[in-house]
């Protein structure tokens, strides 16, 4: 297995990595431009095809091929702004696929509820449901309708009962009731199984495909999990938020049936994975790391059992509930022989001979390979984006240090591949979000780009961030523009102080939340940055707050919980603050964007040009939330760099 591993290696260093650039040189923006042929594989039950997803300029499509003869032999395409959200082997023969709607490169792909499905060999191709109705002529996909119908969303896919899966049914309403039926995945019939205690649950069906869990929450947002033993008995609360403290997540059962596992917050720290008895109600734990929340569970061949989690650090660790397991020691000989990188297994055929594996790291965007479980071998299927060889690309080192109030913070460190004596240009990297999310240790395309361009490029994982415990989280609440917007600060004044940022060359640029973050950051340190940049941002926390508001009555507890009294905001708000700006600025937006609606650059560039600020523009008004075209991203590329050069001296992209 080794052998084959490092034969992909060795074919990979062939390829012509992007270089490190110096101050009067230009970066080629082509390769980060580009897109992989693939995205995601998952190899059939019975080994014959492999579903992959394919991104186009506009949308994601899934398709099938042979792999006795790498033949295309189907294809599923959404609509404009489409992307494959999941997909799944019904059976040999047939998948099922989950559409989203994702508005721009930047924007969280939400799936609207829309299920298709299509066989192997591209026959019988349906639109399984749509909320927006369903329309067998042929070419039809959708019909207009004067009122939203269900979403519908998988669930499980019954394994033992090829025809049909399991499907969570949510009528159109704010905060639902939903509930289960089974669905013919060839015929379009559906079944109601069982009902909700709880709105807007999540379910969990145990290998027999009966539910078992429902976790959900009202219109307080109050987190609820109930547990049942059989499909016919009813509901019992296991964990109620508001009496215990914490949230409690179910993630499947044991190979035997007999313990449930969950992941429990905890009041200060990261989440546990423990076990629990249904019989007794015994909880045990199992997992818990000092730092960070189980980065993602860990499965058996089957798919469906839980056996460990990964956990993301300085890198991605394994640890499992028992060492012993035989998949246990297979995960641990998969890292081994691939010197370290992340390993996880997306799928496996139904007799487990043959394991399709992903492998990524800092420097990896991401290889497929087919292992072969009984004469140990690997096979690489395609490299994300071969031209990329990981051994030329620079790495992100795992940073940590404590903020003003004593709070530990963490994030990643990406420097040029060229070693330097002297402190850098720097680029603070905040991420958008802000909740929840967190910046990872992968392949990320701005730190790429950045770093090639002759900058350290710092990602801070702020409080209010994911990953690091509900606690964590929760510490951001209410602090736009405080103590989350400190948290940079003291991130910028550590690198100065650990002698990797140049005190007079470094800019603050992000997206969303980071666009944001940005603005905030030059109109509270104005001697700190030398300029900042803002792509597809918001600026006027009244107007979001307003319009989180609209949504629904969780929305509105959301917006008061996590944002503050509407009312309050304004002084929190860039749009409010452009006169305490003294450096350069540049906004990127989309028209098309309802996460972060163009209204808040516009507000902002006004605010800017009325204070006298130098600000510069590029707005598109066939884009959302992060431009698609590569020819609106090369043009944004272009700009970002072309805006950093003059103040920290980096690389412009060539023409």
């Amino acid at each position: 297995m080794r052998a084959g591993v490092c034969l992909a290696v060795v074919v990979l260093a062939g390829i012509h990595a992007p270089s490190a650039q110096a101050q009067d040189e230009t970066l080629d923006l082509t390769p980060y431009l580009r897109q992989g042929q693939y995205e995601r594989i998952k190899i059939s039950p019975d080994g014959r095809y492999f579903a992959v997803t394919a991104p186009m300029e506009d949308r994601t499509v899934l398709g099938i091929v042979r792999r006795s003869d790498n033949t295309p032999t189907a294809k599923i395409s959404g609509s404009k702004d489409s992307v494959v959200e999941d997909f799944w082997w019904a059976n040999d023969e047939r998948v099922v696929v989950s559409m989203a709607s994702k508005q721009g490169s930047r924007d969280q792909p939400y799936a609207i509820g829309e299920l298709h499905a299509i066989n192997a060999d591209g026959r019988q191709g349906k639109l399984l449901s749509s909320p927006y109705g369903i329309h067998d002529d042929p070419g039809i996909v959708g019909r207009f309708s004067s009122q939203l119908e269900d979403s519908v969303y998988m669930l499980d896919t019954l394994h033992d009962d090829p025809d049909n899966v399991l499907v969570s049914v949510v009528p159109l309403s704010s905060d639902p009731n939903i509930r289960i039926e089974k669905l013919n995945i060839y015929t379009r019939k559906r079944t109601r199984i069982a009902g909700a205690p709880v709105r807007r649950a999540d379910f969990i069906a145990d290998a027999s495909g009966q539910v078992r869990f429902a976790q959900g929450a009202g219109y307080d947002n109050v987190s609820k999990l109930y547990y049942r033993s059989a499909q016919d008995q009813d509901w019992r609360l296991i964990n109620d938020e508001n009496v215990s403290g914490h949230r409690e997540f179910a993630l499947g059962f044991s190979a035997d049936g007999s313990q449930a596992y969950l992941q429990v917050e905890r009041e200060d720290g990261p989440d546990l994975l423990m076990s629990w008895d249904p019989a007794s109600g015994k909880y045990t734990e199992l997992l818990r790391d000092p730092v960070v929340d189980p980065y993602r569970i860990l499965y058996d061949l089957d798919g469906h059992t839980p056996i460990g989690a990964l956990y993301m650090t300085d890198r991605v660790h394994q640890r499992f509930f028992d060492d012993n397991a035989p998949t246990s020691r297979l995960y641990r000989s998969l890292a081994k022989a691939f010197n370290g990188d992340a390993v996880a297994m997306t799928s496996a055929t139904a007799d487990g001979r043959e394991v399709l594996l992903y492998v990524w790291s800092d420097r990896n965007s991401g290889d497929y390979f087919i292992f072969n479980t009984v004469d140990k071998s690997a096979e690489r299927v395609f490299s994300r984006r071969s031209w990329f060889p990981p051994a030329s690309m620079p790495g992100s080192r795992y940073v940590s240090f404590a903020a003003r109030d004593g709070m530990s913070l963490h994030g990643y460190l990406t420097e040029p591949v060229a070693a330097s004596a002297k402190p850098r240009p720097m680029v603070l990297l905040p991420h958008g979000g802000p909740y929840g999310i967190f910046d990872e240790w992968g392949f990320d395309d701005d730190a790429q780009i950045l770093a090639a361009a002759g900058y350290a490029v710092l990602r801070v994982n702020y409080r209010g961030s994911g990953n690091y415990g509900w606690s964590y989280q929760q510490a951001g609440a209410r602090e736009w523009g405080a103590r989350m917007q400190d948290d940079l600060t003291d991130a910028t004044r550590w690198a100065i102080q650990q002698g990797i940022a140049d005190p007079a060359r470094i800019c603050i640029y992000g997206a969303s939340y980071g666009g944001y973050a940005a603005l905030m950051g030059v109109a509270r340190e104005p001697d700190l940055y030398r300029c900042a940049a803002g792509y597809v941002g918001v600026y006027d926390l009244e107007m979001m707050h307003r319009d989180a508001s609209q949504g629904s009555r969780s929305g509105k507890t959301w917006a008061l919980e996590w944002m503050g009294e509407r009312g309050t905001l304004a002084p929190r708000s860039p749009t409010q603050l452009a006169d305490r700006i003294k450096v350069p600025v540049f906004l990127a937006a989309g028209g098309k964007d309802e996460r972060a609606p163009i209204a808040h650059s516009e507000r902002m560039e006004k605010a800017l040009k009325a204070a006298g600020v130098p600000v510069q523009t590029l707005y598109f008004a066939n884009e959302g939330h992060g431009f698609y075209t590569e020819e609106h991203r090369r043009a944004f590329y272009t700009r970002l760099l072309d805006f950093l050069a003059p103040q920290l001296g980096g690389a412009r992209a060539r023409p």
